[in-house]
């Protein structure tokens, strides 16, 4: 059997099409530790933090830093295990703000927020428990850590375990939930609402 593309007449100048079904590894951006992280907690008076349990999908991590950034979130938090970290298709859908937020990845959550409940900071999880209060009936105002649950699952137990308040998102219609970047929007800017009252 003759070869395909063989040569001047049967390739017409053309080279084979790039196979784009073919995954590429990307190259993750190293994120702040724990140390770290505390650091950047010190330095505000009112800490405004979103902490993400196992958040997988780069475009969900993109969208959700871009949203960080612009309700002023002084850090973001996620696991270095099962979940994505700062990646070029995370840095585009960002639209830059992956290089402004700041980002840790630690290796234990639970520990993690542990140490910024003992800096004063009080830790507000998504939930769709049926005990959970609305995010509209919470008091957001002071240093706040808001926790976001993974794509399909939600928190992990522990994480949930280790959340001060539980608190829903009021839904209408038939789904039961909405998308964590979308969610994560929602209690963001929930917060930001409530934080411009602060005396």
């Amino acid at each position: 059997m003759k070869p395909r593309f063989s040569g001047p007449h049967g390739s017409q100048g053309r080279q084979a099409r790039e196979n784009r079904h073919v995954q590429t590894v990307e190259k993750t951006v190293p994120a702040l530790d724990e140390d770290q992280l505390m650091a950047v907690i010190a330095q505000h008076e009112v800490p405004f933090v979103l902490i993400l349990d196992c958040v997988q999908d780069p475009h969900n991590l993109g969208a959700i830093l871009r949203t960080a950034d612009a309700a002023g979130v002084h850090a973001v938090v996620a696991p270095k295990d099962k979940a994505v970290g700062i990646t070029e298709t995370v840095r585009r859908v960002s639209v830059g703000a992956a290089d402004h937020v700041p980002f840790a990845q630690v290796t234990n959550l639970a520990r993690t927020m542990e140490k910024l409940k003992a800096a004063g900071i009080w830790l507000v999880g998504t939930s769709d428990h049926a005990t959970s209060k609305s995010i509209y009936e919470l008091d957001l105002r002071g240093p706040l850590a808001l926790v976001m649950g993974a794509e399909e699952k939600g928190m992990r137990r522990l994480t949930e375990e280790n959340c001060d308040f539980l608190a829903s998102i009021p839904m209408a219609g038939k789904v039961e939930c909405l998308n964590v970047s979308v969610a994560s929007g929602v209690c963001l800017f929930e917060a930001v609402r409530q934080r411009k009252t602060m005396p």
